[in-house]
């Protein structure tokens, strides 16, 4: 775990958060800056900086969070309207904290396209 990574220590619970979920694998807490009425990041518990940087032994892993991230739609009353899971990859994809996450985005009618 880097000790400068955000998430890690969020994760570890060394920072505050909203958390609403967590397991041996997958951390969710609320975002501090939401861009929808429901904007919930689920967050590896394992420092893995990107996407780019999976691999065949984290196919479950993300099926974890996928998963994770609809039950916590049903939770949160946003399954049947809809919502979106965004995961920015890089800079030009608009990723700035380097630990992996996916945005869960509901509670509104979302756009397209997103930016």
């Amino acid at each position: 775990m880097p000790s400068d990574c955000l998430f890690c220590r969020i994760v570890a619970g060394d920072l505050p958060s909203a958390q609403i979920y967590a397991d041996d694998s997958v951390v969710a807490i609320r975002d501090i800056s939401p861009q929808a009425p429901t904007h919930i990041l689920l967050l590896s518990r394992e420092h893995i900086a990107s996407v780019r940087d999976l691999g065949p032994a984290d196919h479950d892993l993300m099926g974890k969070i996928f998963a994770v991230g609809a039950e916590l739609a049903r939770r949160e009353g946003i399954a049947d309207d809809g919502y979106r899971l965004v995961v920015n990859v890089g800079g030009h994809g608009g990723q700035t904290v380097d630990h992996l996450h996916v945005h869960m985005l509901g509670g509104r009618r979302m756009t397209w396209p997103p930016g």
